[in-house]
């Protein structure tokens, strides 16, 4: 119904459909009344195909708490949310890439404000634009170029099993059909610390006898991360790519090392004509320990940091740890933000290669806080399964003064190293 605005200004009090307000009530709808607000910055976010529920905000707040950067700076949706009210352009705002995606603010959102979308939407509007963070443009180049964000030769992409020990057969050598695609990505094909990894896991599926083949040379990177970046055109030439050989050596089973592919692979690919099972290679694993020999007790006292992209944005917090305690000899303590609230390493969404953009907006790395949280358990060893962060809590055990203190190791390598 219509308001008398006299109705509010001079009363203590007015009821208002039914409802009486309070004198403080009144003067807060005073300012509503008296100010119009200006909803363009906020209508060219969610006039958006896939931003839309930025406008869902009803400022509760309870993002705030668990946004990873903002416990390191100021962030979270809905300060993202005033900006806007109050006419920020957020396509050229840095607040635009310090989202890492880790999706812990839509865990606890009740109207689900969507930032794993909302990010990738606008951020591609900005791409598109050229409004794009220095590091983040080399990285989108690279790929573009060597299909790697790490600018290395598509030739070398299988060099790293040359060490290994162990056949690795290749698809287009071994020419047969295998039960399973492992799917390496470009850290464990190229990064030294993700090819420690590679080769140990390598060495796992020969004791296992599993029946696989890699793609070598013809892999190309998922794109995940750059999709969540804004890179939506490279991220599917790159998919299209992808899907093309899986089918083409009619794979119907894919295992990743890296919890972005499987995102990839699970939730992007099948809209791109994806049609195969994908699974981490913890979760391969995980039913088969009993299968390994193990002939070492690990004396470890081992804490394990949850991917977002494993945990929260595809379920998984068993698989790993079902992998670890069939460690002979592994004591494993958890962090005491785990499993669902697990915090983020800063790697996702782009922030892999944001490191020196995000340091003028936080006051130290998401990973170096991860690694003090890590210490304070007492473990001697920070287990991980996603290729981004073994270097990434390797740099942060050196900048935070912890070397000698904590040992960084994926699982594949403790697992090795017990066999």
């Amino acid at each position: 119904m219509p308001i008398d605005k006299s109705q509010i200004f001079e009363k203590e009090s007015v009821v208002v459909e039914g409802i009486e307000l309070s004198a403080q009530w009144n003067r807060m709808f005073e300012q509503r009344v008296i100010f119009d607000y200006d909803t363009d910055a906020l209508d060219k976010v969610t006039d958006i195909a896939g931003a839309e529920s930025m406008g869902w905000c009803y400022q509760c707040g309870q993002c705030i708490p668990v946004c990873p950067v903002d416990s390191l700076g100021e962030y979270g949706p809905l300060k993202m949310f005033r900006q806007l009210q109050l006419g920020a352009d957020l396509f050229e705002s840095d607040e635009l890439w310090k989202c890492t995606t880790c999706m812990n603010c839509l865990r606890v959102c009740p109207k689900e404000v969507n930032m794993v979308k909302i990010m990738p939407a606008i951020r591609e509007e900005a791409v598109m634009e050229g409004n794009v963070p220095e590091e983040l443009q080399e990285v989108f180049e690279n790929t573009f170029e060597y299909g790697n964000p790490m600018g290395e030769s598509q030739r070398k992409r299988a060099d790293w099993t040359k060490d290994a020990g162990v056949e690795v057969p290749i698809m287009k050598e071994i020419k047969r059909k295998v039960d399973m695609l492992w799917f390496v990505e470009c850290y464990p094909a190229y990064h030294n610390r993700g090819q420690d990894a590679a080769r140990a896991l390598a060495r796992i599926l020969a004791l296992l006898d599993a029946d696989y083949g890699i793609l070598g040379t013809e892999e190309k990177c998922s794109c995940d991360s750059q999709r969540l970046a804004g890179e939506t055109g490279l991220f599917e030439e790159f998919a299209e790519h992808n899907i093309a050989l899986i089918n083409k050596y009619k794979v119907r089973k894919v295992m990743t090392t890296d919890p972005h592919a499987l995102n990839a692979f699970r939730k992007e690919y099948p809209k791109l004509g994806a049609k195969f099972e994908t699974i981490h290679y913890t979760q391969y694993l995980a039913p088969l320990m009993d299968k390994l020999n193990f002939t070492k007790k690990l004396n470890y006292k081992v804490t394990f940091h949850d991917p977002c992209y494993l945990g929260r944005h595809n379920g998984e917090y068993e698989a790993p740890r079902d992998c670890l305690k069939a460690i002979p000899g592994l004591e494993l303590t958890e962090m005491g933000r785990c499993r669902e609230q697990s915090f983020c390493c800063g790697g996702g969404g782009g922030g892999m290669w944001l490191d020196g953009f995000m340091a003028d907006h936080v006051t130290e790395r998401l990973s170096e806080s991860r690694v003090r949280e890590a210490v304070e358990t007492g473990a001697d060893v920070l287990a991980v399964c996603c290729p981004y962060e073994v270097s990434r809590f390797e740099d942060a055990v050196k900048s935070t003064g912890n070397e000698g203190k904590l040992k960084v190791m994926d699982i594949a390598e403790l697992i090795e190293e017990a066999l």
